[in-house]
Formats: structure tokens, sequence, C-alpha cells
């Protein structure tokens, strides 16, 4: 397992000793992977890669540890879903920086064709949903910035500087989590993406 965070890494540690797992985890970067060429059968990301800066980097670092006839596996949230429109809302605040594409991106199954393209066969796409214990749309919110990296760098931009503006983003979180806040959950649908190196 790799994450650029230390502090998930460590996180990570904890759940896999409370599962009873024995996983190697390493700190290491989503586009320079610490791994020789055609390392794994299986290279999967679980809403990680998405925060890459540079997808075709990641992409291919993804693909060059995977040995050919291996599966690529990897789940990523949808545009027009809560997450998706959750990260369009933080960009209005905290813009990404230039030439930086939203990781909801990686939601639109035609930008992952358009990503993958000739190096993978056999694409599949399929949609589920993960529901998240929340009290409300504000403990959900409050959740968020707790847990959740682009929501935590906004709350800490704005912080004491701009109080006004981080009280409207809360405002309009809370607004966009109750469309999605039903018996004490919020559903989050996502996207999942299989394919084999060709």
């Amino acid at each position: 397992g790799l994450d650029l965070t230390p502090e998930l890494l460590v996180r990570a540690g904890e759940n896999a000793a409370i599962a009873r797992l024995a996983i190697e985890w390493r700190e290491g970067d989503a586009e320079a992977l610490p791994f020789p060429d055609d390392s794994f059968d299986v290279v999967v990301s679980q809403f990680g890669h998405i925060f890459a800066p540079r997808p075709e980097v990641a992409v291919g670092e993804m693909l060059r540890v995977l040995r050919p006839g291996g599966t690529i596996a990897f789940a990523s949230w949808p545009p027009e879903v809560f997450v998706g429109r959750m990260f369009l809302l933080v960009t209005e605040y905290l813009p990404l920086p230039p030439g930086v594409p939203s990781p909801a991106a990686w939601g639109d199954p035609a930008v992952v064709r358009a990503r993958l393209g000739e190096a993978v066969r056999e694409l599949m796409f399929d949609r589920d949903e993960v529901r998240v214990p929340a009290l409300s749309p504000a403990h959900h919110r409050h959740n968020a910035e707790l847990t959740a990296p682009p929501v935590a760098r906004l709350v800490q931009a704005l912080g004491t500087a701009e109080p006004a503006a981080l009280e409207r983003f809360r405002q309009a979180y809370e607004a966009l989590a109750a469309v999605y806040f039903e018996g004490n959950t919020m559903r989050q649908d996502y996207l999942l993406v299989r394919a084999i190196k060709a």
C-alpha cells in the first residue's frame, strides 16, 4: 500500500492491524511509484490517483508497474454527484493551480477512456454507492473539515482571514449535502473502473 501522506499511512497501519492483515505500507507519490516495471499482477487505487496533478503521469506509472495481462482497477467520484459537486464547490473558494484538472474528471467514463487509451483492453465501468453515517449535513461537513484534504485545506486557507467566506462555504456545503442526506447517512455514489493491460 502506498500514500503520499504519512498521517494516512499511520491510519492505514492501524486499520490493517484491526483487520489482522499483514500489509507493507510505503510513503510515495502516484506520479513516481517506487517499484520496478512489471512488478504487480494487480494495481488498485481507491480514490488516490485522482489527486495527482498530472493524470497522464499517474496513469502511466500505474501501468508501468503492472505486468502485461494484469488488472488495473480504481474507484473515483463522478462530477455530477455529491463528492464531485463538493470538489467544484471547494474550487469556487480555493481554485486549483493552473493546468491541474479536477479530481472529479476521473469519474467521467469518457475521460477515463481517453486517459487509458490503447494501453488497456476489456475496459469495464460500474457504479455503486457508499453510505457514510452522519447526524446531519452539518455533522458531515464538520467531519469533512477534519478528514477530507480538499475541505481541510480550504478551511485552513480561509481560517480567520476570511470568516465570512468560510461561513458562506459552510452553508453551501450543508445545502449540497442535504440533497444526499437521508436516514442519518450521506449517499456518496462512485465509479468503478477495471481493465486489462494490453
